[in-house]
């Protein structure tokens, strides 16, 4: 690898302003060594193109693949750039800035050992840290902390994880206590969404497909219907879809900080935002994945800010469950793909830098001829945040956390 550079209290509901399900107690994280660490997981539901947020500005083949949607560091929007071979998308200005300060990493062509391109079962991977979708219904944070109890440096009686969403993300889920916070403001379902629910449903409930698919067109002839019978989706480009999301986006974030900040609060957490499924007419410097890149950098503003004197020992985690097509496809958007990219924020990182074993982009080095090949496993970059940042011990991590990854090496350095 090469280094670039879920009753809730009365005082708890009017300070999330939305519904808290909770344990009467949600003590510290306190370790023997003086430290008290945070560790904050997005998951970008749909899959994220990387080469999109974080273009390879410095390969030769690089404009040949995506022509004029490529990103460039002499575009009429320039690239942000990171460093002489890689430029991060302008709309994540914030992003750039942490960067710059040293405290947000990149891992550009990493993916889980998924290969296939389902999202339900690449997210199953991605969050249950099992490499067999439907393996387990716990999740690898919640396994981790569960894990710290027997690691002799840590005190994690009644410890809780934190989940935020209206459901809490699976990488939380399991033995160990979880406190779950739904934002006040939901976003309605995507057209993707609905699309894979009703097809998850005809296969396991025909019933409720049926009455669901009923519903799908009764909307459609609503006055915010499409006129081919589709439903608006909340993440399309026009306002108040996206001005939506971006607040969706920084209130669920905003209050994870809030609760990983406080003296008596949970220390490890997760929250899911969706559609990043950009089929069609994704964009680059404009457009809908723009348009996401900003909701995202505005959520990692607002943890940032409600962190507060937290921040510096704080690392945030965002991954998605697999990459894009290299290509852009005949409606302006990517398909699933594999490769790539995640990025880590905090303060407590060893940052400014750019994590690539870059594989390259001529036709014979795209995995399977169309996607970008992922060379960094990601469960090693979450390895080294678990180990170094939370203390897990690695034969905890091989055995409980990350079963099967004997030969996955934690990910040195990534922590000051």
């Amino acid at each position: 690898m090469t280094f670039y550079r879920h009753l809730p209290s009365r005082r708890e509901a009017l300070l999330g302003a939305g519904a808290l399900f909770a344990w009467s107690q949600m003590p510290r994280l306190a370790r023997a060594e003086g430290r008290d660490p945070r560790m904050l997981v997005i998951v970008l539901r749909g899959a994220l193109d990387g080469l999109g947020a974080v273009a390879p500005v410095g390969d030769p083949d690089w404009v040949g693949l995506r022509g004029d949607r490529a990103l460039l560091l002499d575009g009429k929007t320039p690239a942000l750039p990171l460093d002489s071979f890689f430029a991060l998308n302008p709309a994540m200005p914030n992003l750039h800035r942490l960067y710059k300060a040293q405290q947000a990493t990149i891992v550009q062509a990493t993916a889980t050992p998924y290969r296939e391109r389902s999202h339900f079962d690449g997210q199953d991977v991605l969050e249950s840290g099992i490499a067999r979708p439907g393996a387990a219904d716990t999740g690898w944070l919640n396994r981790a902390l569960d894990g710290l109890a027997s690691d002799g440096r840590v005190d994690l009686r009644g410890s809780r994880a934190l989940g935020v969403g209206a459901v809490t993300p699976l990488v939380v889920r399991g033995k160990a206590p979880v406190m779950s916070w739904v934002p006040q403001l939901l976003l309605p379902a995507s057209n993707d969404t609905q699309a894979r629910l009703l097809d998850l449903y005809q296969h396991t409930d025909p019933r409720l497909a049926v009455a669901l698919e009923a519903r799908i067109r009764l909307a459609a002839l609503g006055p915010t219907g499409a006129s081919d019978g589709s439903m608006p989706d909340p993440t399309s480009l026009a306002p108040p879809g996206i001005a939506r999301v971006r607040a969706y986006f920084a209130e669920a974030a905003g209050a994870a900080a809030r609760f990983l900040a406080k003296a008596d609060g949970p220390r490890v957490g997760a929250v899911g935002f969706v559609g990043w499924d950009t089929h069609i007419n994704e964009g680059a410097a404009a457009g809908q994945l723009a348009n996401l890149l900003g909701a995202l950098d505005g959520a990692l503003a607002a943890i940032e800010t409600n962190m507060g004197e937290a921040w510096r020992e704080t690392v945030v985690a965002v991954i998605t469950e697999f990459g894009r097509t290299a290509h852009i496809n005949g409606t302006n958007g990517t398909d699933h793909g594999t490769g790539t990219v995640a990025f880590l924020a905090g303060g407590a990182l060893r940052g400014g830098r750019m994590v690539a074993d870059w594989p390259g982009l001529k036709p014979a080095q795209l995995y399977e001829g169309r996607d970008l090949k992922p060379t960094t496993d990601l469960r090693s970059v979450l390895k080294g945040l678990l180990r170094d940042h939370l203390r897990v011990a690695e034969s905890v991590l091989a055995s409980t956390v990350f079963p099967d990854s004997t030969d996955v090496a934690p990910t040195a350095g990534l922590v000051g």
